[in-house]
């Protein structure tokens, strides 16, 4: 009975006089608890998926150490600055991002941006696809979390991507590589769903 521990289970009626139980499997799985993603996560696999995880990936020919040290580096207009920090990740990066002067907009590859806004998010979801699609131990991790709700509750919520919209992107960066894993002629349409 130890093996049931912590499991979640169904009644169900065989006939009239007699019940079964259903085991649904571990109870956060089976009640589909939400994970609340951050770096202090005591789960070194949820810490993985956080924006703040030693992850490199590749986005436009830059090579970033984590999604952190992406979103950071668009608070400066400067490309020495941005080299500066792509290789930073944990605190490090996010520190980085403290000396640069409040903007109502960024600029990324030519494009203004507003702060805070839609596009912003959607450059997010681009850094958060190259980390897991170019990331192994972070995909694995992130696809780990099976049907799970992510969630992204902090002391103190972003202004600039609040933890709704940043849980929002990691499930649906988490659908579109379970969708690429079952059928990868799909890959385009999960991309541009992704941009859009």
């Amino acid at each position: 009975m130890q093996q049931a521990d912590g499991h979640a289970f169904s009644l169900r009626a065989q006939n009239a006089q007699a019940f079964l139980l259903h085991d649904l499997g571990p109870q956060p799985v089976a009640c589909r608890e939400p994970i609340n993603v951050t770096s202090r996560s005591r789960d070194p696999d949820v810490q993985l998926i956080s924006n703040f995880a030693h992850t490199p990936f590749v986005l436009d020919g830059v090579a970033y150490a984590s999604v952190e040290s992406f979103w950071q580096c668009l608070k400066y207009p400067e490309e020495s600055r941005r080299l500066e920090i792509a290789p930073l990740y944990g605190d490090e990066a996010r520190r980085a991002g403290f000396e640069a002067r409040e903007s109502a907009t960024t600029l990324y590859r030519g494009v203004t941006i507003r702060v805070g806004a839609a596009d912003h998010w959607r450059l997010m979801a681009l850094a958060c696809w190259s980390k897991f699609s170019q990331c192994e131990p972070a995909k694995q991790a992130l696809l780990a979390t099976g049907e799970r709700p992510l969630v992204h509750k902090t002391r103190k919520d972003s202004r600039n991507i609040p933890g709704v919209v940043m849980a929002d992107i990691w499930m649906k960066v988490r659908k579109g590589l379970v969708n690429r894993l079952g059928n990868p002629d799909k890959i385009d349409e999960i991309e541009s769903d992704d941009e859009q």
